[in-house]
């Protein structure tokens, strides 16, 4: 199953012995180029070669107890000690299944955060607000820098909508997940009987489309114009026309930015948005294609779907799609929320190992 995994060590050697050489170490460029590409290999080999003892010790077991000529005594301690090296081997096993599954090209990158207020009118608006802080709280805790892109504001301080970007490597393996309808369940600021009402939001994680991703824009297909930047309740907070918005016409993708003062500024963030979503709806053209009907939907983020519920009254936190509860919902709302994208991980990991499975019948 990986003898190809034979090569792959040889690779890492190779590159061991390059790090050193004075003429690599002194250009760094070439060196963090083979550094990267040694440290991505080092997991794979290092539990390839203990897969390798492994299946070596289990098979001289096997054959000292298929030999006569062994002493009785000596074939019961290798009688017992078996398991203990099957165990081990089929651990190694899994560990190394998982670790060939082929990388998301994106999970490196940066994001792009859209949240937006759904049903519920201003308490919609609140837990978007409430989402927005969960998630930068969570980016501040992994010392990744957040930076709002666009944002329109309710009078009472929720979030209609908001675009941020989060910069911090592997940003979009750990938020990728969160693309979805959030619901939450508690009593509305606005509530004077003290009833819990239902709201919802929603989530699209983007990943950053860099200088490097090859999406290709028109300048005669954009509609750009500006306008004046206001603020809650319709409030000018400019008087100059330095908010921009961006119309795509092939795709009628409409991105606006008036968090800054600077209209140049504004349409680079706007831009920046663009190439975003653009490179999205690219990717799930491409994963349509190839995507099985049995694909995991925590791998789909499929945005109609209801992912999660915040129940408040019961401190209670839900993720419909792998069935996950958690009774921390305070802690959780703070940016606590690895132990959700862990689990969540493990699920989809399981999922592409159960189809990888079928793949080899």
């Amino acid at each position: 199953m990986f003898e190809q995994l034979f090569f792959v060590e040889k690779k890492y050697d190779e590159l061991n012995s390059k790090l050193m050489q004075p003429d690599i170490v002194s250009n760094p460029e070439e060196y963090r180029k083979l550094m990267q590409e040694y440290s991505e290999l080092t997991p794979i080999v290092e539990t390839y070669r203990k897969f390798i003892s492994a299946q070596n010790n289990v098979t001289e077991t096997e054959q000292m107890l298929n030999d006569e000529s062994v002493e009785a005594d000596f074939r019961e301690m290798l009688r017992e000690e078996l398991p203990t090296y099957k165990e081990n081997l089929e651990k190694f096993t899994e560990e190394l299944k998982i670790l060939l599954l082929p990388k998301d090209p994106n999970d490196e990158r940066n994001v792009i955060v859209e949240i937006r207020g759904g049903a519920g009118g201003e308490e919609a608006s609140l837990f978007a607000h409430s989402l927005y802080r969960m998630y930068t709280m969570y980016a501040d805790s992994n010392g990744w820098k957040h930076e709002i892109l666009s944002l329109n504001m309710t009078e009472l301080g929720g979030f209609k909508e908001v675009c941020f970007s989060i910069e911090g490597f592997g940003a979009y393996s750990k938020l990728k997940y969160e693309s979805g309808v959030h619901r939450v369940q508690r009593v509305p600021e606005t509530e004077t009987q003290g009833r819990v009402h239902t709201s919802t939001a929603t989530v699209a994680v983007l990943p950053e489309a860099d200088d490097n991703v090859e999406i290709e824009i028109d300048p005669k297909d954009l509609k750009i114009d500006v306008f004046r930047a206001s603020g809650a309740g319709g409030q000018h907070i400019n008087k100059t026309e330095s908010a921009v918005r961006i119309v795509h016409l092939p795709t009628n993708t409409v991105v606006e930015c008036q968090d800054e003062r600077s209209q140049f500024k504004n349409k680079a963030k706007a831009m920046t948005v663009l190439r975003s979503r653009l490179y999205d709806a690219k990717l799930k053209e491409h994963n349509d294609k190839i995507a099985s009907e049995r694909r995991s939907q925590i791998g789909s983020g499929d945005r109609s779907e209801r992912i999660r519920t915040y129940n408040f009254p019961q401190n209670r936190l839900t993720d419909h799609r792998i069935g996950l509860t958690i009774h921390r919902l305070t802690d959780i709302m703070d940016g606590n929320i690895q132990e959700i994208i862990d689990a969540l991980a493990t699920a989809d990991r399981a999922e592409k190992l159960a189809n990888q499975q079928d793949n080899y019948k």
